[in-house]
């Protein structure tokens, strides 16, 4: 049962992180932009019936809830923290189900598998820290010639700056990898 250490505000007014004391997960994200994405996620199923929430995202010792932007935040904080409290903490998962859910991009080439690799260490090192600590993150969707397809998650998501400027500094820095790579959101 994940108690709430504190509540943040993220870059995009219609997200909030709950940072937690116990984790809810070992290392795998849980993204969902609906209802429907979240059937059989108990977690997220129960923050989804919640008047006003648009997407959840968590992983490890942190959640992230949108909302439409017609809610009080005060008051949906206070909706949120019910299923939340309620929700299993990562030591209950079993080793079997963290290692199912590892996701991985099919089908490369070992070039084109090494070229991934270095670019997921990019992305761990310097590019996911910074989104994770506004509530967000990027999943990669795949790597085909010089296009890295990428998904934004959690606040980053519906984030406006996300689409904007935060893709281009990332394509940006992987340009110092690979000069003519061009980053894609989908």
């Amino acid at each position: 049962m994940p108690k709430i250490a504190e509540i943040e505000d993220t870059p995009n007014p219609n997200a909030r992180k709950f940072v937690l004391r116990e984790p809810l997960t070992w290392g795998i994200a849980h993204s969902y932009e609906n209802a429907e994405q979240a059937q059989g996620d108990a977690l997220a199923s129960a923050l989804f019936a919640i008047d006003h929430v648009t997407n959840v995202f968590y992983i490890d010792r942190w959640l992230t809830v949108t909302q439409d932007g017609q809610a009080n935040w005060d008051a949906l904080v206070r909706e949120i923290a019910v299923p939340l409290r309620a929700a299993p903490a990562a030591s209950e998962q079993s080793a079997a189900a963290v290692f199912e859910a590892r996701a991985s991009v099919a089908d490369l080439s070992a070039e084109d598998r090494q070229r991934l690799d270095d670019i997921e260490l990019v992305l761990d090192q310097e590019i996911r820290p910074y989104l994770q600590s506004d509530g967000g993150d990027l999943h990669v969707l795949g790597l085909s010639g010089n296009q890295l397809i990428v998904h934004y998650q959690g606040a980053c998501g519906t984030c406006p700056s996300a689409i904007s400027g935060t893709l281009q500094g990332i394509e940006s820095r992987l340009r110092s990898l690979e000069p003519d790579i061009e980053v894609i959101a989908a």
